[in-house]
């Protein structure tokens, strides 16, 4: 791509239909269309969108056993495998429809167990090709109860043929070690699918691409209290509070500047477009380049460990410098 050539960037704000997987993918499938019929080379999608984010983490206490139970189990049943059929699904959209895709999931561990979920971020290629997923590294306070922590093996920035693409999840985001690490790769658009919204939040996207010299895109479910299901017992018990909207979503997209280029969506669902300039993924860092001139690597260094951490070992032989299996 030169210098002068545009692309244009959707960032999604919607509500999946709560704990449905096939009926989220239906939607999902939509959405992809809809942004790539309006020109989008990229979409990017809000945290946990298939098939709900655990909402009853911030209003159930950690104590409450058997509720927490029932739900993790109709949450366990609407996530997702990588691979899986869920996924080939969002691959067969993508390629369809000629956009790269980034997707938050529930995905289950079913390299092991398969009943550990993972807040996921899933990278889906214009071709239909899965880069990869990244599992959040540190699930949030009232999250703990619901997402295991992921490591350092898949931590990526993605070249596509528009720019280099990464990303972190939610408060992810306020880990500064992380940002850098994306940035040292290269990073020039980074996705930033949340639950979070407010204006502390906003402040924070305008800052990571400020500091990162990048486009943000930040995409949140915009749910509203009759998006969940009424059969779900903790609506009516923890929620009768609640008449409206429990998140208003407040997505946006900002430019290597720190500008609000498009957004904050309040208390809706739509698609989020903004128009990006080849030259702009460049000519920023003139100034400020993070991980380039404005690094110091003689006086700071950081050190990231792309190791997997497997749930087993297998030792074949009588020796542990025998092959070893990991799963």
């Amino acid at each position: 791509m030169t210098d002068t050539e545009s692309f244009r960037i959707a960032a999604v704000q919607a509500a999946p239909v709560y704990l449905d997987l096939k009926a989220t993918l239906d939607k999902a499938c939509d959405l992809i269309a809809r942004a790539a019929a309006d020109g989008a080379s990229l979409v990017a999608f809000p945290e946990a969108f298939l098939a709900g984010y655990p909402v009853w983490v911030w209003f159930i206490p950690s104590g409450k056993t058997h509720p927490l139970r029932d739900l993790y189990t109709r949450l366990h049943a609407s996530a997702v495998s990588i691979p899986g059929p869920a996924i080939e699904r969002l691959q067969k959209a993508a390629a369809e429809a000629g956009v790269t895709v980034v997707m938050g999931v529930n995905e289950r561990n079913s390299e092991a167990s398969d009943s550990t979920l993972y807040n996921t971020l899933v990278f889906i290629g214009p071709d239909g090709h899965l880069l990869g997923k990244h599992r959040k590294f540190v699930p949030t306070a009232g999250e703990r109860l619901v997402w295991g922590q992921g490591d350092g093996s898949d931590l990526e920035v993605y070249d596509l043929p528009f720019g280099r693409v990464g990303g972190l999840l939610c408060w992810e985001n306020y880990m500064p070690l992380a940002r850098y690490t994306l940035s040292a790769w290269g990073e020039q658009i980074h996705v930033a699918p949340t639950w979070d919204r407010g204006e502390p939040w906003i402040s924070s996207m305008r800052h990571i691409a400020k500091e990162g010299r990048c486009f943000v895109l930040s995409s949140c479910q915009a749910l509203h209290i009759d998006d969940i299901p009424d059969e779900l017992d903790f609506k009516s018990e923890y929620l009768g509070g609640i008449d409206d909207w429990v998140n208003p979503g407040l997505s946006l997209i900002v430019d290597p500047d720190g500008k609000v280029v498009a957004g904050p969506l309040d208390r809706e669902e739509g698609i989020l477009f903004a128009d990006v300039e080849a030259h702009q993924l460049v000519g920023p860092r003139w100034q400020l380049d993070s991980a380039g001139h404005y690094a110091r690597p003689d006086v700071f260094e950081l050190r990231f460990h792309r190791r997997k951490a497997p749930f087993l070992r297998v030792v074949e032989g009588d020796d542990e410098l025998d092959s070893v299996e990991s799963v």
